[in-house]
Formats: C-alpha cells, sequence, structure tokens
C-alpha cells in the first residue's frame, strides 16, 4: 500500500486486508515499514516494548523471523518502531539499499501466501524499496480533490522503479477510501478517478466511519471489533477481488 499523503487509510487498509484474507484461510504477514509504527500499535502491540523490530532487519542483518509476532487477528506482523526513522539514513549510503526489504521477505518464502507493506507517506528508500519488493502496488486514495495531489508523483516513482529494480511491478489500482456517499463532491471524484489516472478502481469503496478509528484503540481490525459493519464487508470484498486477481 502505497501513497505519499498521510490520512488517507493505507495503515487501515493493510490491517483490514490482512484480516480478511486470513479469514478466507490465507497465510498472511504484515510489514510495518513506517517510523510511526501506527500498524504496529493498531494491531496491539505496543512498539516501544519491542526489542526487536524491522529496523534490526532491515539494517543490522536480522533474520526476520525472529522479529515476526503473531497477532490476535489471525496475521503475523514484521513490525516497526520509532528506530525505522534512522534506517532512512542508515540505508542512503548502502549499495543495493533498494533491494533490502526484498532480501529480508526472500528469507521467509513459502511460508506466506501474502505479505502487505504499510509503507511510510513518503517517497523515500523505504517506500521504493517496498515497490522493489513487490508484485503489485495498490493505491489508497481519499475521496477528497486536495488528496488527488502526489498521485502522478507516486506513479513517476513506479515508473522508475519499474526501470531500475522491478521490471515485474504491476500498479494494482486505486482504492478509494474515507468515502461518503452522501455527499456530491465525493461521488464526483470517485467518478473522475479512473478518468484522471488510467487506473482501475476497486470495488467497493471504503466507507467513513468513526469504527476505523475505534478499532485501534482495542488492538484490532474493524473485522474483529465491527465484523459486520459495512466497512469490514466493503474490505471483504475488496480482499475476495485480490484473490480472484
Amino acid at each position: 500500500m502505497a501513497n505519499q499523503k498521510g490520512g488517507v487509510a493505507k495503515t487501515t487498509t493493510v490491517a483490514s486486508l490482512g484480516a480478511a484474507l486470513a479469514e478466507l484461510g490465507h497465510r498472511v504477514l504484515l510489514v510495518d515499514l513506517d517510523p510511526q509504527a501506527c500498524l504496529t500499535f493498531s494491531l496491539g502491540i505496543d512498539p516501544e516494548d519491542l526489542e526487536l523490530s524491522v529496523h534490526h532487519v532491515l539494517t543490522k542483518g536480522l533474520a526476520p523471523a525472529e522479529a515476526v509476532i503473531e497477532t490476535e487477528d489471525g496475521v503475523d506482523l514484521l513490525p516497526a518502531t520509532i528506530e525505522l526513522a534512522r534506517a532512512e539514513a542508515d540505508l542512503l549510503t548502502r549499495t543495493g539499499r533498494e533491494h533490502v526489504v526484498a532480501l529480508a521477505l526472500e528469507e521467509l518464502a513459502g511460508r506466506y501466501d501474502w505479505v502487505l507493506l504499510d509503507c511510510p507517506p513518503s517517497l523515500g528508500v523505504l517506500t521504493v524499496a517496498a515497490l522493489t519488493a513487490a508484485q503489485g502496488v495498490l493505491i489508497p486514495l481519499q475521496c477528497e480533490t486536495l488528496s488527488h495531489r502526489g498521485v502522478g508523483q507516486l506513479l513517476d516513482t513506479v515508473h522508475d522503479v519499474r526501470r531500475f529494480t522491478n521490471r515485474r511491478l504491476k500498479v494494482w489500482g486505486v482504492l478509494p477510501t474515507l468515502y461518503d456517499g452522501r455527499t456530491n463532491h465525493a461521488r464526483a471524484v470517485l467518478e473522475t478517478i479512473s478518468e484522471t489516472y488510467g487506473l482501475e478502481v476497486l470495488q467497493p469503496p471504503i466507507p467513513k466511519s468513526i469504527r476505523f478509528a475505534e478499532a485501534p484503540a482495542v488492538g484490532r481490525s474493524i473485522l474483529r471489533t465491527s465484523g459486520r459493519h459495512p466497512g469490514a464487508e466493503a474490505y471483504r470484498e475488496v480482499a475476495a477481488s485480490l484473490t480472484r486477481r
């Protein structure tokens, strides 16, 4: 999941899609690549209590399996801490820095059906390394005009990654989030996304709801806290469509 704009529900999407895929019987690993560690926190793990994290995997050569944590949502997590903020600087001078995530995940080959990468809200080293490791990128996009700004930059970065470090990378499309179908504006933005970027728009759009904010407070995804909520059902539909893909 990548979008350098913050607040577009990247972390919510990773946690919710991960839980939905686990419900379908898939083995799922979530990787928190954001130094703010929001994904880690939202799955009930206090980053300050962690001795080992993705930072040690990417910069210290720790075997990723040693840092992986099982969560109550039925998914495994490679967690982040604030130390990951130093990783950007550490990796800048390292040869092959774009491949550090791919090399780490190679060590877990065969253990998981899905690995979902939660990128930081930037186009820095960690995001490029995630795109280099990925088979596909999904772009969560808030249904507001201003949230469109920057998607072009992300697509430019994807183009560069395809040229230089990962020829197989595909753009799976845009996932509309924080959607309020009661407003004309949200509906208009949703209708223009496909025309603006020439990208597939995954359906259904993820509705705006306070339930998404409440779920991390108890360290679970919305599929566990409000399993029959329209937001949970929307993520189940998106997960099913990704599985068919």
